[in-house]
C-alpha cells in the first residue's frame, strides 16, 4: 500500500508518498514525470515518515539545511539508484554537472567514462524531489536545463539556497525547458 499525504510550500502543494519503507515520491506540482502508483493509494497525514519529512521541508524552506534524511525508499534501476544516491551527496547551496556524476560513476565501475546524457536522464526521473536535489545538477556550460519540475522551480531552489546565479543562463531551446 501506498500512502500520500500533501506539503503546502513555496513552490506549490507537494504530494508525499510512502510506502512502509520510507518515502518514494515528492512531487512538485506540474513536475514532468507524475507518480504513478501501481498498488491501493491512501490518505494518511499521520504517518511517522510524513511527519519527519515535513520536519526536514520546514527546515529547508526556513532556509536552514536540514541536519538528516527522512527514510528514503525510491524506486529505480541499478543505474538510477546509483545517480540517486551521488545527488544526495551535494552539499546545500552547492551545484555540480552532469558530467562530474558521469565521471564519479565511470570511476566506481571501472569505466573509462560514462554518458552524461545516461546520467541526466536518470536525473529527470528522480521520483523524490528537492529531498534528492536534482535541481543542484547543472550542465557543464551553466545552462539549468534537466529540471523536470520547470526552470522557474529550479531558479527558485537555488537561488533559496544562496547559489550564486550569475553563472547560469535557461537555455533558448532544449527537451528540458
Amino acid at each position: 500500500m501506498t500512502a500520500i499525504t500533501h506539503y503546502p510550500s513555496p513552490l506549490g502543494t507537494l504530494l508525499l508518498a510512502a510506502d512502509d519503507q520510507g518515502l518514494t515520491h515528492l512531487a512538485l506540482p506540474g513536475q514532468r514525470y507524475q507518480p504513478i502508483f501501481s498498488d491501493t493509494v491512501y490518505e494518511k497525514t499521520d504517518l511517522p515518515i510524513f511527519a519527519e519529512t515535513r520536519h526536514w521541508l520546514d527546515q529547508y524552506f526556513s532556509g536552514t539545511a536540514p541536519s538528516a534524511f527522512p527514510p528514503l525508499h525510491p524506486q529505480g534501476s541499478t543505474f538510477q539508484l546509483t545517480v540517486w544516491q551521488l545527488l544526495l551527496t551535494i552539499p546545500y547551496g552547492e551545484t555540480t554537472t552532469y558530467g562530474a556524476i558521469a565521471r564519479e560513476i565511470a570511476r566506481m565501475r571501472g569505466l573509462a567514462r560514462m554518458s552524461a546524457q545516461a546520467v541526466g536522464g536518470a536525473v529527470g526521473h528522480n521520483p523524490i524531489s528537492i529531498i534528492i536535489p536534482c535541481h543542484r545538477v547543472v550542465g557543464a556550460n551553466g545552462s539549468l536545463t534537466g529540471y523536470g519540475g520547470g526552470i522557474d522551480k529550479k531558479i527558485a531552489l537555488l537561488s533559496h539556497e544562496g547559489v550564486d546565479m550569475n553563472h547560469f543562463f535557461v537555455p533558448k531551446k532544449g527537451t528540458a525547458l
